[in-house]
């Protein structure tokens, strides 16, 4: 049976507190590794390249795929496994993933489960899990838009769909979320001025009002996030906030 080659990819910027746990996760299935560095102001580099990684440094750009993209072009292995600083692949992902490439699928990529990590525990509702993510294609198969940081890979051809999870420790601290959470505002907050809703009364009430209560009741009720007890409610009450935080952001910028 002929062994399939599998090449880790991801962009990064400042990840130090990351970078080794990451990369010694993707020893257990990468026979590549490719780090684009958006010249990291800490020792990012410096550890991937140390733990056998080949760094691309290059500037930080405000849209991260674009980043990405850049590690997934210089992949040279047959499937590409798109990944984040701040997840990990466990021993079960690992094995599961090289037992399907070396069947040769007749998928073009595959979706994966995402567990996340938030105040002290993984989020199990609130239509938070199973957070599926396309992160294993073919090379030349999978490309991610360059439109806004939460789209998808783009596949030409046929998807499945992986058992196993991916870790992922986005937010170890609720400071680490609020930090995170400024930054993808401010993404929200561009794509509405592309959109430009205006600043009457009406878009004020939608998003300011409408839309982060639909966004609270939708995920706390309609997708149980009750049942992740406190750090449930404080995802689906941050969750709406972000679009009147986003709202706030776009309204200044137009005075």
């Amino acid at each position: 049976m002929k062994k399939y080659t599998i090449s880790a990819a991801f962009a990064v910027y400042n990840e130090e507190a990351n970078i080794v746990d990451c990369i010694q996760s993707l020893r257990k299935v990468a026979d590549e590794i490719i780090v684009v560095d958006g010249t990291s102001q800490d020792r990012t580099a410096q550890l991937a390249e140390k733990l056998g990684a080949h760094v691309i440094k290059t500037t930080n750009k405000p849209m991260f795929h674009i980043n990405k993209n850049l590690a997934i072009d210089d992949c040279s292995g047959n499937w590409i496994l798109l990944i984040d600083a701040d997840e990990r692949i466990s021993s079960e992902l690992a094995a599961e993933i090289k037992q399907t490439v070396n069947k040769n699928p007749k998928e073009e990529g595959f979706f994966i489960n995402r567990r996340n990590w938030f105040l002290g525990g993984y989020l199990k509702k609130g239509g938070v899990y199973p957070d599926s993510v396309i992160r294993l294609f073919k090379k030349g198969k999978g490309r991610l838009p360059q439109i806004s940081v939460h789209e998808q890979v783009r596949i030409e051809g046929e998807v499945g769909h992986l058992k196993g999870d991916i870790v992922h420790f986005a937010d170890p601290t609720f400071k680490r979320y609020l930090l995170r959470a400024n930054r993808y505002t401010d993404q929200t907050s561009q794509e509405l001025e592309k959109k430009n809703p205006g600043r009457g009364p009406i878009p004020v009430i939608y998003y300011m009002i409408v839309k982060p209560l639909a966004t609270l009741v939708n995920i706390y009720v309609r997708h149980k996030g009750y049942q992740d007890g406190f750090r449930g409610f404080i995802w689906a009450l941050f969750s709406g906030f972000h679009h009147f935080y986003a709202y706030v952001k776009y309204w200044q910028s137009k005075k």
